[in-house]
């Protein structure tokens, strides 16, 4: 069953956060994850959100998901995020109907 990495930013640096994208958009390609969702416009129907860009990728299932996570290059990536950007991360099963 297939996963969702989805997060919402607030980017406090964008040069540092242009390095981790770069290096972020390498890593996810290595486990096979795709982006669906990478900024763009969105408008908020109901409820209220405090991040500016919101990020969607698709992984072939829940475990790879977070291998991706957890890997020495997206971590790498991310150390290039990390205190430069707000960033809210979840990763979450896909549904379905089988």
């Amino acid at each position: 069953m297939k996963a969702y990495w989805i997060a919402k930013v607030n980017i406090n640096e964008k040069k540092a956060y242009a390095e981790y994208a770069k290096r972020a958009e390498v890593a996810i390609a290595k486990y096979k994850g795709k982006f669906l969702v990478r900024g763009g416009r969105f408008e908020i129907l109901e409820g209220k959100d405090k991040y500016e860009r919101n990020i969607v990728a698709e992984f072939p299932s829940f475990n790879i998901a977070k291998e991706f996570y957890n890997s020495k290059e997206y971590q790498e990536a991310k150390s290039f995020r990390d205190g430069k950007a707000d960033f809210n991360g979840i990763v979450i099963e896909g549904f379905s109907t089988e």
